[in-house]
């Protein structure tokens, strides 16, 4: 299998994408790879709760590592797209194979299977860090965003994790707690931090809200965000909730949540946000049938995946689908005055 071999040290690719083509020879340095795409909450903010957008499905274990060994040099994996990870049985194999090649390995879940045998498997596996989507101060809340009433599950599960841990002295994974900004639970977000810190977490996010003008989704929608659109009296809960965390002795970050450390977007003055993306000069994303896309927002911006395949890892290289022809139109696209559409406001559009 003809393997990916980098020309440049991925710890400085970011500062040095500047002048840019649609081709490169420099392979990605982060994998989202979506272990499955089912999950076990009906979220009003993710696209799967209304449409099926591939069969359901958890990533072989033959795709995982075909996509990984393609990437000898792989620096960061994500375990999450728009599905549970936890669900999958094989996951701490997972961040086991990718923990022996020396990657830094995280994932997003919902926190409703975090009992103390998964959680033990992760902490043997290596996990880095681990995100959890509280999403809600209070049940009345979590029912209604997230569509289940799961949240005193996910309260005392975390709990009871955070708990192993410090009774056995393992600071692996980084456990942190996010909420999701929206304009109807801003007022709850002082809440949230007490909620959240009284479960042990010591890492508190209010997480942008993706959202399109355009074929918007559930509570994914214009009028609930909160970039560039706060009030004072909306404000104030965020600087409430920024002085108790610090009674509290927690971390809390309001500043925009970024999903990948040196990869987020950055807002632009030119009134174009998307010039700013690195992420098809540096990062795969692979469903669980191993459709590539360009990232994790493509499934927000238009309902169905067939606008933005970029590749099969089934049934191409990953070499191939980098540099093939749909990647390097996309990455054309991105560097014009008319990006792809997905890409069009992701940025000037997202919440916090």
């Amino acid at each position: 299998m003809e393997v990916m071999v980098p020309r440049v040290d991925p710890r400085r690719y970011f500062e040095s994408v500047q002048a840019r083509e649609n081709r490169t020879e420099r392979p990605p340095v982060c994998v989202y790879l979506e272990t499955t795409n089912r999950c076990n909450l009906l979220c009003t903010t993710c696209p799967r709760t209304y449409e099926e957008l591939e069969p359901p499905a958890d990533m072989s274990w033959d795709l995982f590592v075909r996509i990984v060994d393609q990437i000898p040099d792989l620096q960061r994996a994500v375990l999450h797209g728009v599905g549970e990870p936890m669900l999958v049985k094989a996951l701490p194999r997972m961040v086991r194979y990718l923990k022996d090649r020396g990657v830094y390995v995280l994932f997003n879940t919902n926190g409703t299977v975090l009992n103390d045998r998964n959680g033990r498997a992760l902490i043997a596996a290596g996990l880095d860090e681990m995100r959890v989507s509280f999403d809600a101060a209070n049940a009345t809340s979590y029912l209604a965003i997230r569509g289940k009433n799961y949240f005193d599950r996910i309260l005392k599960n975390v709990r009871a994790f955070r708990d192993l841990q410090k009774r056995e002295g393992h600071e692996r994974p980084r456990v942190s707690a996010w909420l999701t900004g929206l304009r109807e639970t801003i007022a709850e977000l002082p809440d949230f931090v007490r909620v959240a810190a009284e479960t042990g977490v010591e890492e508190i996010y209010l997480q942008r809200l993706v959202y399109f003008e355009e074929n918007a989704i559930g509570r994914a929608r214009p009028d609930q965000a909160l970039y560039e659109k706060l009030s004072a009296d909306e404000t104030v809960h965020i600087d409430r909730a920024t002085e108790l965390a610090r009674a509290l002795g927690v971390m809390f970050s309001a500043s925009g949540a970024a999903s990948e450390p040196g990869m987020s977007l950055k807002r632009s003055d030119d009134g174009s946000p998307w010039s700013m993306c690195r992420r098809p000069w540096t990062v795969m994303y692979f469903t669980a049938n191993g459709r590539a896309l360009p990232c994790c927002i493509a499934p927000f911006s238009q309902r169905g995946y067939e606008n933005y395949t970029l590749g099969d890892a089934t049934r191409e290289s990953l070499r191939d689908i980098w540099n093939g022809e749909s990647y390097r139109d996309f990455r054309s696209g991105l560097m014009s005055d008319a990006p792809p559409r997905a890409c069009a406001s992701c940025g000037l559009r997202w919440s916090l």
